[in-house]
């Protein structure tokens, strides 16, 4: 899971939304200067109005927000999915094949280990021949150094590995079957990955929505004033930013594989995944599972 510590998070919080925070706080000044000592009275705006306006740019920055989590919880979802077919297919590499072809079902479970860092590495826009984790076990050849989809080749290589198993005669065509679902998963769960990374959401979605939000923080104060008198500054602010921050947690959720502190935590599920599946082998010597940072982040 990834965890957060949630200490200073509203200094924080101003911090990464200043320049917004002083533009809304500068609407509500030039609002109350303009009313209340310039006396220019019919400036004031109605409430109700404005309060429709409101309820109409609180409901469309949550659409953005929720149809953000949508993806960041079908990326969870994905990799949950990994997790429990990578556990299958370290299952059936030791379980389906014969004591003589040890070797190679290690292979096979070693090569998934790379295929998930691999995974991960792509999904961040990371080079994995540069990942520890993923050189760990890694086959170094020119094959897939020049592959321009490293992970489909790695699937490639399971399954030639099992259509040799089956094709000398050391594995039953159910078998076969089997192993090639499994395979056919990963590629399934890549595909729905590389989906999410490959298709933000319209940058029109967000563009609209801060603009909706400025031209409302803008007015806002001038419906404030008259009864709040100085008090509608902070009180725009704190309006505006909260629809702005709503709007905003759909922009950090967008992409789930990010490295930012709401992506989802690979690196720690990679490791899970490589634990679980080489204790499959009797391996002893595991990687230690990720630990949050100091500030409660789990990559």
């Amino acid at each position: 899971m990834m965890t957060m510590s949630f200490k200073r998070r509203p200094i924080r919080l101003l911090w990464w939304q200043g320049r917004s925070a002083l533009m809304f706080a500068a609407f509500g000044l030039i609002a109350w200067l303009l009313i209340e000592p310039a006396g220019l009275s019919f400036l004031v705006l109605p409430v109700v109005p404005l309060s429709i306006i409101g309820a109409a740019i609180g409901i469309f920055a949550s659409f953005r927000a929720n149809q953000a989590y949508d993806r960041w919880w079908e990326g969870r979802k994905l990799w949950g999915r990994m997790i429990n077919s990578s556990r299958h297919w370290s299952s059936q590499a030791v379980q389906f094949t014969k004591p003589e072809d040890r070797e190679v079902a290690e292979t096979m479970v070693l090569r998934h280990v790379t295929y998930v860092h691999a995974l991960r590495c792509l999904l961040r826009g990371q080079d994995p021949w540069q990942d520890v984790d993923y050189m760990r076990f890694a086959e170094d050849d020119e094959e897939l150094r020049g592959s321009t989809n490293l992970t489909h080749a790695l699937l490639d290589r399971q399954l030639k590995a099992v259509v040799a198993l089956n094709d000398a005669g050391r594995l039953g065509g159910h078998r076969v079957e089997c192993m090639d679902s499994t395979l056919m998963d990963f590629l399934n769960i890549q595909g729905g990955c590389e989906r999410i990374k490959g298709t933000p959401l319209p940058r029109g979605v967000g563009f609209i929505a801060e603009l909706l939000i400025q031209y409302f923080a803008l007015l806002l104060p001038f419906a404030l004033v008259h009864d709040l008198g100085w008090v509608a500054i902070p009180i725009n602010v704190l309006v505006s930013l909260s629809f702005l921050l709503i709007s905003e947690a759909g922009r950090v959720l967008e992409d789930p594989f990010s490295l930012f502190f709401n992506g989802l935590p690979l690196k720690a599920l990679s490791i899970k995944i490589e634990r679980n599946i080489r204790q499959r082998l009797g391996h002893t010597e595991l990687p230690p599972s990720e630990q949050a940072s100091a500030i409660g982040v789990l990559m």
